[in-house]
């Protein structure tokens, strides 16, 4: 599909940025979805478009004459007043973008997921794309990429699912969760760590992973895209090691971290405005060991795992050339 008009939302953020990066490296002329002109500059092979996934139903003709579609856009917030927006547009959102495509022609499409659609590990193995996690209520993010992927694959236009884990690097400039986790420790605000981990992934890992699974991934199938498991001890220490901050020497029992995720709720919900420090989504999932096995985007995607400290180093470097450890 080399050379073949693809096209992208989510390009103003972290993951959709990246991608964008290696559809117009790999050739591919892409039209890029923008809330407002000049979002994006000028690059040869890119054209903005002016829309919202929330209104795809606008974007049939702007689709028309691409053979591919790349969806990365969602919306993240911790926030309480944000959750009826979250499932309005990484759900309907998510299946307003597909039939689009589909009444554009567009034959294939790729849409962005996450690993917390397969859970946590489970009696000491790394989750795979067999697994699901269940819909519980506890995070009205991770709920809603669960039924965004559902409304994925009942889509009718062929579709893959590229799942990322926890991304790190560059131009992580709003940021999510996991970036704000890396500013949160360079501030020196980290005073405390917790028994559980995650997987973290090199943001151009994943970037990779959408440009293979355009050109090779199955329809209806799912990709896991991660780097390196790590206890939350272990990525303080990593990120202690390239930033030169200590990292945290304090355990916190979840029992106190939960305590403080219901005290910031609570706060939230009576502030207008108010953005959670302490997130109670994150407190609820802190406890678990979110590992996962990435054999099969490695096998059929060819993606290879690269260095996730090279990834932790790219993040601080830009965080501090950027100005954001005086905020």
């Amino acid at each position: 599909m080399s050379g073949d008009e693809v096209f992208l939302t989510g390009a103003t953020g972290f993951i959709g940025g990246h991608v964008l990066d290696v559809l117009l490296e790999a050739g591919h002329p892409v039209r890029a979805l923008v809330r407002t002109h000049g979002q994006l500059g000028r690059r040869s092979g890119l054209t903005e478009v002016v829309g919202d996934v929330t209104r795809a139903g606008r974007l049939v003709d702007s689709m028309r004459g691409c053979r591919a579609v790349i969806h990365t856009a969602a919306a993240y917030s911790f926030a309480p007043a944000e959750r009826a927006r979250i499932r309005s547009t990484n759900v309907a959102g998510t299946a307003g973008i597909l039939e689009a495509a589909r009444l554009a022609e567009v034959e294939r499409a790729v849409v962005t997921s996450s690993s917390a659609t397969v859970g946590p590990a489970r009696a000491g193995r790394p989750a795979t794309e067999a697994n699901h996690a269940d819909e519980h209520g506890h995070s009205a993010y991770h709920d809603s990429k669960i039924a965004a992927e559902r409304a994925a694959l009942a889509a009718r236009i062929p579709t893959v699912l590229v799942l990322p884990t926890a991304p790190v690097g560059a131009r992580d400039w709003k940021p999510t969760p996991t970036g704000a986790a890396v500013l949160t420790f360079l501030r020196g605000r980290v005073l405390a760590s917790v028994d559980g981990g995650l997987n973290v992934v090199a943001v151009a890992d994943v970037a990779r992973a959408h440009l293979a699974a355009l050109q090779r991934g199955q329809p209806g199938r799912r990709y896991l895209v991660g780097g390196a498991n790590l206890s939350f001890d272990e990525l303080w220490a990593r990120l202690g090691a390239v930033s030169g901050r200590r990292p945290p020497r304090l355990r916190m029992p979840h029992a106190v971290a939960l305590l403080a995720a219901l005290v910031d709720e609570a706060r939230c919900r009576v502030v207008a405005g108010a953005q959670p420090v302490v997130p109670l989504e994150g407190a609820r999932m802190a406890r678990h060991r979110m590992y996962v096995e990435t054999r099969r985007a490695q096998e059929e995607l060819g993606v290879i795992p690269s260095s996730v400290d090279v990834a932790l180093e790219e993040s601080v470097r830009w965080y501090r050339e950027h100005g954001y450890l005086a905020a």
